[in-house]
């Protein structure tokens, strides 16, 4: 198995993983990234206003990106 690192950016602050993963597959690498998105913005949102974009980029053993993924988020106010 290899070792990879999902890096979180948020437009802002950037945390980097030290210590990694290990999977078997890309595809294992793609849907762990996919599975993270939801629970940072779940963390952050509420907290960081309405237009926000979260973006994992994954990277191999030899911190080469791999993947990478990103969610929007964009809350509007329907009252005038």
């Amino acid at each position: 198995m290899a070792r990879y690192f999902f890096d979180v950016h948020d437009g802002g602050v950037h945390q980097f993983d030290d210590q990694g993963s290990e999977f078997a597959t890309l595809n294992e690498v793609r849907k762990q990234a996919i599975r993270l998105l939801p629970d940072i913005a779940r963390d952050k949102a509420l907290h960081d206003g309405d237009r926000q974009a979260y973006t994992v980029v994954v990277s191999d053993e030899d911190h080469h990106p791999v993947y990478s993924a990103t969610l929007s988020l964009v809350g509007v106010w329907l009252l005038r």
